[in-house]
């Protein structure tokens, strides 16, 4: 990226008042006139971890002068532009936006080097469209969200995005409710080199999806929430193959009506290694059924909140090469498909399974799990009451067991636990959440499971802070994380429910030795626990992994 490459039209976009920008005539539009116009940066896995919205406006002030004025010789002058624009990549967001009002150099080297923007995507944006994308021409992932009570760009503001940004990788698009079909097959057509979509909230239906099918021959990831167009409880049309069917590696479908209609892509895709299923109506069974005929290739499944039966589960079983499975809400499986699942894919290494409380996936299950699947690494238990039966087969067979979450279950306690501290070796992180242990248990992981780095105890009455600090006494490296006695809303899904697809955060939680004492009463959660005493004692973490720290430099998925 050499300065002489630079676009004087560019610069003279977002030019900061007082600076010259060359033979361009006309004024520089101010762009703090279009109201509620954010951007946010991301240049590579070397930049900040910063997210903080970056508002496109060039403030008023005085500290905005050209190099040339400052005494002395300008060393900065002899950086070359890409290595400028390197140097960039370390800064954090509001770090950017100071060096872009420097000069008019460090201002186009500044936009020309920014890869990823996120746009509040209203109606009033239209105007600044030229003006932003001529600045930042070098955008490759772009996220356009609309807040639900605010009107939303349409499709020509669409087309003409897609007409300055044809080199788009990834678009994420939210809330965009005036968008149709008409601008989503311009978009196929402008940026041929997608390989990320992701839509939720919108309007534009299965000729919108189908066009991006059509024509990005690149695509390889796809998801799909909530989309109005395909939400009417008729017979939708068939979704796929197109072109996009020969690259296709993950499929993400939530809540929606005729999900089912996605099938013709899915049996397609002979590269496809991730499905996921959330909240989808209808019956699943067929389609995992004809899906895994013609595909065994798949990896990773989710299934969350869906009319599923054990046939679906037989019908998974065909994916010899599964390893990640999760189970989550679907109240008709029970131990005759997970022991199908497991006689089938040996490759098993991540299993979650949120049984409700139904009591249909149990030892037998289990047992089966630890007999075939010796190859588990994982394994999260939410609402189902394995005895120790099946705790010990599976800390006998599964040696390789490195994270272990047991949450909402009425059968595990102390000799439970002690059998898992003796015998799972390999243990390296384990959270117990809402389960009737003390501080016996507690104890024996004093002494057992060598590799642990981790333990997290929740809502687990007789656990004292006590056991804590004996824990802590003779396992000096051990983090322990201990809050036994606050009250939250019920959550026992496994999944994001779009969190991660929305670009949302999860709630932070504690990344240190941490022991909390009882807390004031909360009322809320009072009213909740009255009122839904059924779940109340239920309180079960959307991943009891996923926000734990980063032990060893390595997160969960990362294995």
């Amino acid at each position: 990226m050499g300065q002489s490459q630079s676009s004087s039209l560019a610069g003279a976009a977002m030019a900061p008042p007082g600076i010259p920008v060359g033979p361009v005539s006309h004024p520089a539009p101010v762009m703090s006139s279009a109201p509620g116009m954010y951007l946010r940066e991301s240049n590579s896995s070397l930049r900040s971890t910063a997210r903080s919205p970056l508002l496109v406006s060039v403030p008023e002030t005085q500290d905005c002068v050209d190099s040339s004025g400052v005494e002395g010789p300008d060393y900065c002058s002899d950086i070359p532009d890409d290595i400028l624009a390197c140097i960039f990549q370390f800064l954090s967001t509001g770090d950017r936006k100071q060096c872009s009002l420097v000069c008019r150099r460090w201002l186009l080297v500044e936009g020309q080097s920014r890869h990823r923007l996120s746009l509040k995507a209203q109606s009033d944006i239209v105007p600044m469209i030229p003006c932003i994308f001529m600045r930042f021409h070098s955008v490759s992932k772009l996220a356009l969200k609309c807040h639900r009570r605010s009107i939303s760009i349409s499709d020509d503001a669409l087309i003409l995005i897609s007409e300055f940004s044809r080199n788009l990788t990834r678009l994420k698009l939210r809330g965009c409710r005036e968008l149709t079909d008409v601008g989503m097959t311009a978009l196929a057509k402008n940026c041929k080199g997608l390989k990320k979509l992701s839509c939720g909230s919108c309007t534009f239906g299965t000729k919108g999806i189908n066009a991006v099918l059509d024509h990005c021959s690149g695509l390889e990831e796809l998801s799909v929430k909530r989309l109005r167009g395909m939400n009417d409880r008729g017979v939708a049309e068939p979704i796929g193959p197109g072109v996009a069917a020969s690259s296709l590696k993950s499929l993400c479908l939530k809540e929606l009506y005729n999900g089912q209609c996605f099938e013709p892509l899915v049996v397609a895709s002979k590269k496809l290694k991730t499905l996921k299923l959330f909240g989808c109506f209808g019956d699943w069974d067929r389609f995992l059924e004809t899906v895994t005929d013609g595909n065994s290739n798949l990896v990773e499944i989710h299934l969350e909140r869906l009319q599923v039966t054990d046939m679906g589960l037989s019908a998974i079983s065909k994916c010899v090469i599964l390893e990640i499975l999760h189970i989550v809400r679907t109240p008709e499986c029970t131990n005759l498909g997970l022991v199908s699942v497991a006689r089938n894919c040996k490759l098993l290494r991540k299993l979650h399974i949120d049984g409700w409380r139904t009591n249909r996936i149990g030892d037998e299950g289990l047992i089966a799990v630890a007999k075939q699947a010796t190859n588990l690494q994982e394994l999260v238990l939410i609402g189902v009451n394995p005895t120790s039966s099946s705790i010990d087969a599976l800390a006998s067979n599964c040696q390789k067991l490195e994270r272990l979450a047991l949450c909402g279950s009425q059968t595990i306690g102390d000799k439970e636990i002690s059998n898992i501290a003796e015998k799972c070796k390999a243990l390296r992180k384990l959270c117990i959440k809402g389960c009737p242990i003390s501080d016996h248990g507690m104890e024996a992981l004093a002494w057992g499971c060598p590799n642990l780095v981790k333990v997290k105890v929740k809502k687990c009455p007789g656990v004292t802070c006590e056991a804590a600090d004996f824990l802590r006494a003779n396992r000096e490296a051990l983090v322990v994380n201990l809050d036994a006695v606050a009250v939250e809303p019920l959550d026992a899904s496994t999944s994001d429910g779009g969190a991660q697809e929305d670009g949302q955060e999860p709630p932070p939680m504690v990344s240190q030795v941490t022991v909390v004492g009882p807390s004031g009463s909360n009322g809320l959660s009072a009213l909740f626990k009255s009122k839904f005493g059924h779940f109340a004692g239920r309180n079960l973490v959307a991943c009891p992994f996923g926000r734990w720290s980063n032990i060893r430099g390595g997160s969960i998925n990362g294995k």
